[in-house]
Order: C-alpha cells, then structure tokens, then sequence
C-alpha cells in the first residue's frame, strides 16, 4: 500500500483497535496468475509473544481457499471510517480529497485442522453475539445436526501477519483554520462516517 509518510499510522494499538472495531475485512489472494477477493470477518489475535494472527474461514464451495497450499501469501484489507472532503470548506481555493483510515496486513496464510475449527467459531460467535446482540446466544444452543452439517461445508485459517501497514488522512497537511472548518462541517454531517473522521481529526490535533 502507498503510504505518504504524514499519513502513516505506527501506533499499534490504534491498528488494532480498528481492525476490531471494523473487522469486516477484504482478503486477496493470487491464483493461476489472477487476483481472487473474499469479503469476510477476520479475528485478530496477538498471543504473549506479540505475534499477530488473523483467524477467518470461507465456505467450502468458494475456491480461493484451494489457493492457499500453492501461494501462502495474502493480503487483508481493513476499511475504517471515510468521507468526502469539499474544497469549499478550505480558506482558499482548492480541490476535494476524501479522509480515511485504513490497515493493510500481509502475511502467510495456514488452513485449520478440523479439531481447531470449532474452537475458532466459538470464539467467533460469542465475541460477535455479545457485541450486537441483546440476548447473546451460546454457541452450545445451535442444534447439533446444524452443527454438523455446517462445519462439512466450510474452511477456516489462520493468517500469520508478516507486515503492518496502516494509513490516517485526515487532512494533516491543511492549515489551522481550514482544519478547524473540515472538523466542524464533518461534525454536522448526518453521515456517521464523517462525524467518526471528525473526532478522529480533533483527537489527532489534541
């Protein structure tokens, strides 16, 4: 990922706050010469000797993951928040931009052993359950020939994270008062996005 130096985002805790917090991800992989995405949640794990490792799984039909014995190497892309940028919010004549944030990790990708999958979605589903659902099920309450025939039908992993890239534009290299005037229209915006990149831009400043 191109990053300009005053973009580039070091502080690792803040990587992984967001990869958490949006961990939606896009994975890219490369088969017979082709690109090949998929769109899917990736766990982060960062075991006692700071290695970090992303846990994941595709369904068994999709054959990126047939790929992965013969090209180890992928790439997962984490998109944060994001917003338009009006020039006519700048003290002087100028052109838009867009704000973002985002985290780029690559690494070595290792297919699960079947007694490993289950433990991976456990952790999956009670860590999602009790972020956005009221009544939090137990992974233990899905019946077991659902169980069953699910787990026939996917392929989980485990990525080995090589290399972390991480970028905030939030317009670093505008002046006090164009700063100050993108913060405050992004802050009236109905966009949530854009009150997200708003606060980040403040508490970048702070």
């Amino acid at each position: 990922m191109y990053v300009p130096p005053q973009y580039a985002n070091t502080n690792q805790n803040e990587i992984a706050q967001l990869i958490r917090e949006f961990s939606f991800a896009t994975l890219v992989s490369v088969q017979n010469g082709l690109p090949l995405a998929t769109h899917l949640p990736l766990h982060l794990h960062i075991p006692e000797d700071g290695a970090w490792q992303l846990v994941g799984h595709v369904a068994k039909a999709n054959p990126q993951w047939k790929g992965f014995t013969e090209n180890e190497n992928v790439l997962a892309i984490f998109h944060g928040p994001h917003t338009y940028v009006s020039p006519s919010w700048y003290n002087h004549r100028n052109v838009p931009t867009w704000n973002y944030q985002t985290v780029h990790l690559s690494g070595r990708v290792q297919l699960m052993n079947e007694a490993d999958v289950e433990n991976h979605l456990r952790e999956l589903m009670a860590h999602y359950e009790h972020k956005h659902a009221a009544s939090p099920q137990a992974y233990s309450n899905i019946p077991t020939h659902t169980l069953h025939t699910d787990l026939k039908g996917l392929v989980a992993f485990t990525i080995h994270v090589e290399k972390i890239e991480a970028t905030n534009k939030l317009s670093q290299g505008r002046d006090p008062e164009s700063y100050q005037n993108i913060i405050n229209e992004l802050s009236q915006s109905d966009d949530e996005n854009a009150k997200r990149i708003a606060h980040e831009m403040d508490k970048k400043r702070k």
